[in-house]
C-alpha cells in the first residue's frame, strides 16, 4: 500500500483513488504515459472540438470503474474472491496500453490488432510494465495478458473487464459523451453497480435493474450512431487511411517520401519492434503529415492538407443501385483529374449492439448475453426476453456504407 492515498480529479467520475503501490508504479511507467499522447476517439475531434481526450485518461476511468465494483461485492458480502481484486485492477489500467495511435485506422497498416500489441508490452521483459508487474509476482504479468486476450481461466474476472457489461464500456460511453457534449452516452453508473453481482462465473443484474441497465445498452446503440459512426468523422479517417495507403504505395514504387521518425520507417517497411512501435503516438503522425502536405508527390501533399485543415470529402448514402452510381461517380471523379484509388472511397462500418444467448445447441457462448437474477425465484434470464427495447436492437448488425469523393466533384444525381 502507498504511504499516502495519491488521487486524480476526474470529469467523470469526481475523483479516482489509487492506493496500490503497484498501480501507481504502472501508472508511472512510461508504456502508461504514451497513453496521454493517443487520443481516445481518433478523427471524432473533426466533428466535436471537444473529443480531445486520451486513452490514457480512459485507462484510468476503467480502472476507478473496477476498483468501485470489487468493492460494491466486498460490501455485499457476494462470492468474489478478494485475491481477484489486483488482477482484475491492474488488466482494467493495462487493457488499452497496446493500442495504436488513430486506433483501429493504423491497425489496418500494422497489420496486428492492438490486444496483441498490449499482450506483448506486458509479457516482454523489457518494458518497464513488465518489470514492474513481475516485481510482485512473476506469475502476474501472464495473469494480466490472459485476462486482456480473454484466455483466463476465471472468466468472472475477464467478464469485468471485456463483456457485454464491463468496466470498458461503463467508462468509455460516460467519457466520451461528456467529452464530445452529446447526451446519447449517459446513464446511471451508480446504479448499475448496485444491481451487478457475480454468480457462477458471470457477472449478472438484479431483476430490479432491468431498466437502468436498458438505458446503458441504448446508450451504447446512440452513441454508436450519433458519435462513432459520424460520417464527418469516417471522412477524415478515409482521408487518414489514404495518406497511408498511399505512402505504401509509394514506397513500393521506390518514391517513398521522408520519414520525420525512426519509428515510421519501421512502420512502412513492416519491421516495427516494441521500441519502435511504443515511439508512435499521435504526435509523430500530425509531425509526419505535416512534413508530407509540402510532398513532391501531388495526391501525398493533397490528402495531408486535406486532412490537416479539415478539407475533408462529402459523401452520399451507397445506394440500393449501387454499381450504377458507382461507375457515374468513379467517372466524374477521373474526369476532375483525381485518381479514383485514393479519391473514391466506400467506407463501410457496423457493429452489434447487444448479443444475446442463443443457446449451447447454437454454439453461443453464454457469456455473451445480460442475464437477470430474480432474487424471488432464484432463476436467470437473458435480458432481451423481459426488455422489448433491448429485444429490438439484439443482434442487429447495422452495417453503414457511404461513398466519399471531394466536394468539388460534380456528378448527376
Amino acid at each position: 500500500m502507498l504511504d499516502e492515498e495519491k488521487v486524480f480529479k476526474d470529469p467523470v467520475h469526481g475523483y479516482i483513488y489509487v492506493n496500490d503501490a503497484l498501480i501507481w508504479d504502472l501508472i508511472n511507467t512510461k508504456e502508461m504515459q504514451r497513453m496521454r499522447r493517443i487520443r481516445q476517439l481518433g478523427t471524432s475531434y473533426v466533428t466535436y472540438p471537444g473529443g480531445e481526450h486520451s486513452r490514457f485518461s480512459h485507462s484510468l476511468g476503467v480502472y476507478e470503474v473496477i476498483r468501485q465494483i470489487v468493492q460494491a461485492f466486498a460490501r455485499n458480502a457476494y462470492e468474489w474472491p478478494a485475491e481477484y481484486n489486483r488482477l482484475a485492477l491492474v488488466a482494467g489500467l493495462l487493457h488499452d496500453i497496446g493500442h495504436a495511435p488513430f486506433s483501429h485506422a493504423l491497425e489496418k497498416v500494422i497489420g496486428m490488432r492492438h490486444e496483441v500489441w498490449s499482450e506483448r508490452l506486458i509479457l516482454d521483459p523489457s518494458t518497464e510494465v513488465h518489470q514492474v508487474l513481475r516485481q510482485v509476482d512473476r506469475n502476474l504479468p501472464a495473469a494480466v495478458a490472459d485476462v486482456i486476450n480473454k484466455t483466463y481461466p476465471q472468466s468472472l474476472v475477464v467478464s469485468l473487464v471485456s463483456g457485454q457489461l464491463d468496466a470498458d464500456r461503463l467508462d468509455y460511453l460516460m467519457r466520451d459523451s461528456i467529452f464530445t457534449g452529446v447526451d446519447y452516452g449517459k446513464f446511471d453508473l451508480a446504479r448499475i453497480i448496485r444491481v451487478m453481482r457475480p454468480l457462477d462465473g458471470r457477472i449478472v443484474v438484479k431483476r430490479s435493474g432491468l431498466h437502468t441497465v436498458e438505458a446503458y445498452l441504448l446508450a451504447r446503440y446512440f452513441m454508436y450512431w450519433q458519435v462513432y459512426f459520424h460520417p464527418v468523422s469516417r471522412s477524415a479517417e478515409v482521408i487518414l487511411k489514404g495518406i497511408l495507403k498511399r505512402v505504401k504505395d509509394l514506397i513500393q514504387q521506390g518514391e517513398g517520401p521522408s520519414m520525420p521518425h525512426f519509428a515510421l520507417a519501421d512502420l512502412f517497411n513492416g519491421s516495427l519492434n516494441l521500441e519502435s512501435y511504443c515511439a508512435l503516438d499521435d504526435m509523430v503522425l500530425f509531425n509526419a503529415f505535416n512534413v508530407w502536405q509540402n510532398s513532391s508527390d501531388a495526391i501525398l501533399r493533397d490528402l495531408c492538407r486535406r486532412f490537416l485543415n479539415r478539407h475533408l470529402f462529402t459523401y452520399i448514402e451507397y445506394p440500393e443501385q449501387g454499381i450504377e452510381t458507382y461507375e457515374r461517380l468513379l467517372q466524374a471523379v477521373r474526369c476532375q483529374g483525381y485518381d479514383p484509388s485514393y479519391y473514391l472511397v466506400v467506407d463501410e462500418t457496423g457493429t452489434v449492439y447487444y448479443d444475446y444467448y442463443l443457446g449451447a445447441e447454437n454454439g453461443k457462448d453464454k457469456d455473451s448475453a445480460l442475464f437477470l437474477w430474480d432474487d424471488d425465484t432464484k432463476t436467470l434470464v437473458e435480458m432481451s426476453r423481459l426488455s422489448k427495447p433491448v429485444s429490438a436492437i439484439a443482434r442487429e448488425k447495422q452495417v453503414i456504407r457511404r461513398l466519399y469523393y471531394p466536394h468539388d466533384v460534380l456528378w448527376n444525381t
